[in-house]
């Protein structure tokens, strides 16, 4: 997370307003080269075959997106005053472009305010599809401003304003209450692709924005690829999430604060080989808040079964244009953070797992509230890491906790998965017979720091796969996109 107020310039309609074109666009079979790679199969509706539709506004009663439309998000929408938007599986959803400078407009993306809930539920073959306006194209990372869904589930600020969105927004986009329950719908076989508008430099959206989400939600099988800010970021909340992806984010991968305390299994995240952020680009980024504050409740990520894979040594310690950007750590635990981590896989930077600063450290080392166990960390120099203060590397703890340690020039000379940097090949993710992941025992003993029941499923391997592969490429069938045609 960046720290940072982000002014987007306010939009100038407030009632939702959808457009239908007389004439339909080119059907999407039309565009064979696109077929796979935009995520609808033959057995989906064609996007566009029955229309185009603009949306723009706020959204104040419920609406329903069919398959066959092509949709197009114009600006900021926003979904209020309780109203659902539900989401037929196949749609596909096209983010606008935006204007940058002072004022700017961001381009198009949907907020889903409190009380107000998404219900998306794809399948593994149709599904839902948030892309760029110009996906058929060249589509680019930022085209357009990302997905945010807001909730009243705890947070530890007052009323915050979620980070992205103008002090005057024409709908209430602040999030966080009591409710740990809370539903804000349903989000399975999710696809979001090339989010992160930047209206100046620093100022963007990240591709899935969480602030104050309930356990109610559900959240299943969800993909970012290609974010301009951070892929998955949770504000606080109690949301638990299964089987996400993310791929190429600028920033971090998966960034928790404000008092997450929710439940993370089964997640793949995929370090962009062109490109670092110039704050780094994490794995895992978590604070307790932006200073370290003792508020209440206190971020402590629950995580388990998690495949992070870094850039490999080779430019693991490199600087990369543009601005100077670099990578970070695999996981970087700072700023009063609780966690329980176990059950991962952490391959492919410099530094592997990072405990940053003593807050943090004491949470780990001293009171025993957070906890990484039974993990595979490789690192191309120093596998655990103390920091603010320095007071060493903290390998005897790691290993004692059943992880186990690889420091090698291969990131995945040890840790064995089937082809890590060619995601070209089917599976490539998925541990070798041979692999240390595999035949491994689930430790399940974290703390429960939420405030919602939630149990880990108990699986015999360590990371996100053992031997069925949950997140297959679209040009093998399934929904998960892992490079740009």
């Amino acid at each position: 997370m960046k720290q940072r107020k982000i002014i987007l310039g306010a939009l100038s309609v407030v009632t939702a307003t959808v457009v239908g074109l007389v004439a339909c666009k080119k059907g999407f079979n039309d565009k064979a080269d696109r077929s796979l790679s935009a995520g609808i199969t033959a057995t989906c509706s064609t996007p566009g075959s029955c229309g185009d539709s603009t949306i723009t506004g706020v959204i104040t009663s419920d609406i329903y997106l069919q398959s066959c439309k092509e949709y197009h998000l114009n600006g900021l929408v926003y979904v209020a005053n309780g109203a659902k938007i539900i989401i037929e599986a196949g749609t596909r959803i096209e983010g606008n472009a935006g204007t940058a400078g002072t004022p700017g407009t961001p381009g198009g993306g949907l907020v889903i305010t409190r009380g107000s809930q998404i219900i998306a539920d794809g399948t593994e073959t149709c599904p839902i599809v948030f892309t760029s306006y110009r996906w058929d194209g060249a589509p680019q990372s930022g085209d357009w401003a990302g997905v945010v869904i807001l909730g009243n589930a705890p947070v530890n600020k007052t009323n915050p304003l979620i980070e992205g969105i103008p002090d005057n927004p024409p709908a209430d986009a602040h999030y966080g209450g009591n409710n740990c329950n809370d539903t804000s719908g349903i989000l399975r076989y999710v696809r979001i692709e090339y989010a992160g508008y930047e209206l100046s430099p620093n100022n963007e959206i990240n591709g899935l924005t969480f602030g104050g989400v309930g356990c109610g939600t559900v959240v299943e099988h969800v993909e970012v690829f290609k974010s301009r800010d951070d892929a998955f970021e949770f504000f606080g909340g109690t949301v638990n999430c299964k089987w996400l992806v993310a791929v190429d984010a600028l920033d971090d991968m998966f960034d928790t604060d404000f008092g997450y305390v929710g439940h993370i299994q089964f997640a793949l995240g995929l370090s962009d080989l062109t490109r670092a952020d110039i704050s780094q680009s994490n794995g895992i980024e978590s604070d307790n808040d932006g200073t370290g504050s003792n508020d209440n409740p206190q971020t402590y990520p629950q995580i388990s079964n998690m495949t992070i894979i870094g850039p490999g040594c080779s430019l693991a310690s490199s600087t990369m244009p543009p601005a100077n950007g670099t990578y970070g750590r695999a996981a970087h635990l700072r700023r009063n953070t609780g966690f329980c981590i176990s059950n991962s896989i952490f391959m492919g930077f410099k530094w592997s797992i990072s405990i940053d600063g003593a807050a943090s450290q004491n949470k780990l080392f001293v009171s025993g509230v957070s906890s990484f166990r039974n993990n595979l960390v490789h690192a191309c120099d120093t596998a655990y890491k103390r920091e603010n203060p320095a007071s060493g590397v903290w390998t005897t703890d790691a290993l004692a906790w059943g992880n186990k340690q690889y420091i090698t020039p291969g990131a995945n000379d040890s840790i064995l998965l089937l082809d890590p940097y060619d995601r070209l090949t089917q599976d490539f993710a998925l541990p070798r017979t041979n692999s240390p992941a595999k035949n491994s025992v689930f430790y399940s003993g974290c703390f429960d720091g939420g405030c919602c029941s939630f149990s880990f499923t108990s699986v015999d391997f360590k990371g996100a796969f053992g031997t069925t592969n949950w997140a297959q490429d679209i040009n093998y069938g399934g929904w998960v996109r892992y490079y740009a045609d």
